[in-house]
């Protein structure tokens, strides 16, 4: 995500529910871990970083360390470093000291509580072999040598027993083992169009039943129950128009309880009735849709988000019932508690049908107190582009309503969540029938009376960025401005500079987008800076120095020829920072240019 969690605090439960951790800003802005018993609310900074923030972070298993990842400026090669919430900050230690190197946590599990499963490129940058590691000590156990392969699974005894292997045809296999001494097997396999939706879930006590998340045989994401002996599946949910994006597991057994599924609002679909209870109680203590973050060893206490729209979201504990006693929630403390009671943003779903028929799904966010008529329109891009926009509290689009825009979002084809068939209507539509969803978005909220057609920015980050400099470039009379950030400008040199830690994924981003070797002139013709002559729109550009992804020459590039041509433009450079701006003093510039550039241009509210 470019431009971090909205949901800021991220707080995680400890394996004996006794504990909270969680993000939150130092004076300074910059975000740190905080921890201590939920119950006396004592909670203290167990990090103290002091340049970009601690970003994510979660506890051992066996609730001795907090465990958080950290790179240098953005360059993302991470390091893996364990602190003692007890201790405080002077105890953080670096678990994977290697330069150059990139740690990415695997797998942790309270039924192994003394060790964690964590990948490293110390053999080759392109590959990540899984080693246990031990945090108390940092030792490390070589478990399984990647032999091409894009993930690993581990059982409930933390061995590694599954993996994917991508193919160069775009399928990928479901391997498994008996143990870390067998030979892998292939035991599942996905064709190029199910591949993007194929991931397991996790290994059931006992490690001969697998979970994972596949389209095979299905338009959309299913549950299933895979046995690893006999190769059995077994559906245990779908829904026909939604894939199921995430399962709740028992933390004992590891067996399916409930699913997640992204409609219009996020919703959870209850599989063990023993839960009615408890989703019961959830349900009754404040509006909004119901996360549950986490759960103790014991499964007794339940960390859980209520997200609404228009307000903060809010933490609970969920103190589940049995013997008698029925299940209640114990308030927490809100994510953002400066703007309780304060005026904010509504979020409404919204479809259209795109000029193609394809059906389309989005968010509009109003500004308060504007009405819905002609308003100032900012269509607002999210990035991937294979991952989906989401109702609830959005920060982006609290700011934009709050500076009087209608913020204006739509799930554009070759968007996750949605089956497969949508997934792959975007294949190699990169300027082409992408862009042309998202023309056809504004169009509906012009027909509508929404939006005032002469007033309209586009404006995203990562894929986002892109899709803002594509409609600069070749629909530029249906934008006065345009604000892109960490935006590819050409496919040709975006394609062959992807970072080598992105192994398989490489691939895949050639077949779906298109190949520098045998689609040149295709690639070209759908890159903005090629078409840059006919860019006539004002533009925002900015731009992370260190981005490994999307490198400063993408942006460079493009402001040398708006340059030549005169187009007039504001360049951002921040020489700290990566793909997306994490330092709050860089993030604050960003925003604070942003909106003056989009009050020139559409007229809304600045700050000085």
């Amino acid at each position: 995500m470019l431009f971090g969690n909205p949901h800021r605090m991220s707080p995680a439960l400890s394996p004996d529910g006794e504990r909270l951790a969680f993000l939150a800003p130092a004076a300074s802005g910059v975000l740190n871990v905080h921890a201590g018993p939920w119950r006396t609310r004592d909670f203290r900074p167990v990090t103290a970083d002091a340049g970009r923030g601690v970003r994510a972070f979660a506890w051992s298993g066996d609730g001795r360390h907090i465990l958080y990842v950290q790179d240098r400026d953005g360059d993302e090669n991470t390091h893996l470093y364990a602190v003692d919430p007890v201790a405080g900050p002077g105890s953080a230690r670096d678990l994977t000291p290697y330069e150059g190197v990139q740690a990415r946590i695997v797998s942790l599990d309270p039924r192994r509580p003394g060790l964690l499963l964590v990948g490293l490129n110390l053999r080759d940058p392109a590959v990540h072999d899984a080693h246990r590691l031990d945090p108390a000590t940092g030792a490390l156990e070589l478990a399984a040598v990647d032999e091409g392969f894009s993930r690993w699974i581990a059982d409930d005894r933390l061995r590694v027993r599954g993996a994917l292997r991508p193919h160069p045809d775009g399928s990928v296999s479901l391997l498994v083992r008996d143990d870390e001494a067998a030979p892998w097997r292939e035991l599942h396999r996905a064709g190029p169009e199910d591949a993007p939706a194929l991931r397991p879930f996790g290994f059931t006590t006992g490690g001969r039943t697998l979970l994972l998340l596949s389209s095979e045989g299905s338009d959309t994401a299913r549950l299933l129950r895979l046995d690893t002996v006999t190769g059995e599946t077994k559906a245990v949910y779908a829904d026909p128009e939604y894939d199921v994006e995430g399962v709740g597991a028992h933390p004992g057994t590891g067996e399916p309880q409930f699913v997640l599924v992204r409609r219009a609002r996020n919703d959870l679909e209850l599989l063990d009735p023993a839960l009615a209870a408890d989703f019961a109680a959830l349900r009754a203590a404040a509006p909004g849709d119901v996360s549950v973050l986490g759960r103790d060893r014991a499964d007794r206490h339940w960390l859980v988000q209520h997200n609404s729209a228009d307000a903060p979201a809010g933490y609970r504990i969920l103190h589940r019932g049995g013997a008698g006693r029925e299940p209640r929630t114990e308030y927490l403390f809100s994510h953002l508690p400066e703007l309780a009671g304060r005026p904010l943003a509504r979020v409404e779903p919204f479809s259209l049908t795109a000029r193609d028929g394809l059906r389309l799904h989005g968010y509009l966010t109003f500004p308060p107190g504007a009405g819905r008529h002609r308003l100032s329109t900012v269509l607002c891009v999210h990035g991937g582009p294979w991952t989906r926009d989401q109702w609830g509290f959005r920060a982006e689009a609290q700011w934009l309503a709050d500076r009087g825009y209608l913020c204006l979002q739509v799930d554009f084809r070759g968007s996750t969540g949605y089956g497969k068939e949508f997934t792959r209507a975007g294949d190699r539509e990169w300027g082409g029938r992408m862009q042309d969803d998202l023309q056809d978005a504004v169009r509906h909220a012009v027909a509508l009376g929404h939006a005032d057609p002469g007033r309209v920015a586009i404006y995203g980050g990562s894929y986002g960025g892109y899709a803002a400099l594509a409609g600069a470039a070749f629909t530029s009379d249906d934008y006065r401005c345009a604000v892109a950030v960490a935006a590819p400008s050409s496919l040709l040199t975006f394609i062959e500079s992807v970072p080598a830690t992105w192994g398989p994924m490489a691939a895949m981003l050639r077949r779906r987008v298109g190949s520098p070797e045998e689609d040149a002139e295709f690639l070209r013709a759908r890159s903005p800076l090629f078409a840059a002559d006919r860019i006539r729109i004002p533009l925002l550009i900015g731009q992370g120095a260190r981005d490994p992804r999307v490198r400063r020459e993408e942006s460079e590039q493009l402001v040398a020829a708006l340059r030549r041509s005169g187009v007039p433009h504001e360049y951002l450079l921040f020489p700290d920072e990566g793909h997306g701006f994490v330092r709050p003093r860089n993030r604050l510039a960003f925003y604070a240019a942003a909106e003056r550039f989009l009050a020139e241009h559409l007229g809304g509210r600045y700050e000085e």
